[in-house]
């Protein structure tokens, strides 16, 4: 009988990280990056423009280290644009010709469309997850645009995007058929304010907000009036208090259609995170294994997996996938 062909590679795609680290925790966690089995860096500061400790030129010079060290970097925009300073770091981001760029709300998408048409740019762009795109028609418009790559949003269950952009039949991009990533690992982004809920619960402005969110690495708990973990507050970011891990649903995720995931930093044992999602989706090693791996682990809340199953984000991962 043939030999059963081996599955294709599913990337590890490292998300930005959402939270403000120091420069150099921020620094020493790339350097591990560098030399971990992930496939894709994605850099930038996404969440807050007063994140300012790190400028374009230092993410550029980053970028430039792990490209170095075997890696495809991406530079990615802010998810909310709301004055003209903001306005004009995503042109900066998308003017540069070195790194293809992860466009984090349409504003991006626009100016490199707008750059596509005016220089005949051949880089595809990314299409970050805070885009909303649930239907194929949505994406299709935007691959003519010049989308390579579909982040799926994030509460997007994995039947309804292999409906979007099935393997069987996926979406033409500007460089061939149109990647689609799903979001696998860490905190779940589920809205954006002009307010910052950080400094809203430290009883300060937006503007004397006295930078408390370098104060909590991996965003601050709320919790419900019953004492529940409910969700997280990361400046102008809710999240969800519980983790996503799909660990236990990479052929569902080849099904799908999907070749990359996207597993976003957390302050303790991501090296770990990345090393039990490589072992379990590229090498054939126990889902049950790493499941148990990663309730053993410190991490920031509890492993959660709804969305993925048309179900309340919320809800826990089953003990055994």
């Amino acid at each position: 009988m043939p030999e059963a062909s081996t599955p294709a590679r599913i990337a590890l795609t490292v998300g930005p990280v959402l939270y403000w680290w120091p420069k150099p925790a921020l620094m020493d966690f790339y350097a591990g990056i560098a030399d971990s089995r992930a496939d894709a860096v994605v850099l930038g500061e996404t969440v807050c423009s007063r994140r300012h400790e790190v400028k374009l030129a230092d993410w550029l010079a980053l970028a430039r280290e792990l490209r170095a060290a075997g890696k495809d970097v991406i530079l990615a925009s802010q998810a909310l644009v709301m004055s003209e300073a903001e306005l004009r770091s995503v042109r900066d981001l998308v003017e540069q010709a070195e790194f293809a760029v992860e466009a984090g709300d349409v504003s991006a998408v626009q100016l490199l469309a707008q750059r596509r048409r005016a220089h005949g740019d051949s880089r595809p762009f990314v299409l970050g997850p805070h885009i909303n795109v649930y239907s194929r028609e949505a994406l299709q418009e935007y691959a003519a645009a010049g989308a390579g790559r579909w982040v799926a949003p994030a509460e997007l269950a994995l039947d309804a995007i292999a409906a979007v952009n099935p393997a069987h039949a996926p979406v033409r991009g500007v460089a061939g058929d149109l990647a689609t990533e799903v979001w696998a690992f860490g905190r779940l982004p589920l809205s954006f304010s002009a307010r910052c809920f950080t400094a809203r619960h430290h009883h300060l402005h937006k503007d004397s907000c006295e930078f408390r969110c370098r104060d909590d690495a991996d965003g601050l708990l709320l919790r419900s009036g019953e004492g529940q973990p409910f969700l997280s507050l990361n400046g102008t970011q809710i999240q969800s208090a519980g983790v996503q891990a799909l660990i236990g649903e990479a052929g569902m995720l080849r099904q799908a259609g999907v070749s990359r995931i996207r597993l976003s930093p957390c302050s303790r044992g991501f090296a770990e995170v990345l090393d039990l999602f490589e072992g379990v989706y590229n090498q054939g090693a126990a889902a049950d294994d790493a499941l148990a791996s990663l309730r053993g682990m410190d991490l920031p809340g509890a492993l959660i997996h709804g969305f993925a199953h048309r179900q309340p984000g919320m809800q826990l991962a089953p003990d055994s996938p």
